[in-house]
């Protein structure tokens, strides 16, 4: 796994959600039970969290925002943080894997 296989991976989640209304965020994710909203503020925090690993530094709680059409915004700047830690590829695997998930989940 490499650097721009993850960025493309976020590009096509991204792609598929940045146009999104508040009621699509809203709807009930297709797997599990919770929002689609909740689901990819989910993987904001674990991007988040594999950032903050790569860097060894603390791990923090990302903010859910009161709207929900920023989660776009926040998936791409924890991605461009974690790219920027200069991640080992078993990092970079389960960040994708997380992003691919995700985005089948939706």
């Amino acid at each position: 796994m490499s650097a721009a296989e993850l960025d493309k991976a976020v590009q096509l989640l991204v792609r598929q959600i940045a146009h999104w209304q508040q009621p699509r965020w809203a709807a009930v994710a297709t797997a599990g039970n919770v929002s689609r909203a909740d689901l990819v503020h989910r993987l904001v925090q674990e991007i988040a969290n594999l950032a903050a690993d790569t860097e060894a530094a603390p791990r923090r709680v990302v903010p859910r925002l009161d709207n929900d059409l920023a989660l776009p915004d926040q998936l791409r700047v924890v991605t461009a943080d974690l790219l920027a830690a200069d991640p080992g590829a078993e990092a970079l695997t389960r960040a994708a894997a997380e992003v691919t998930a995700t985005r089948s989940a939706l």
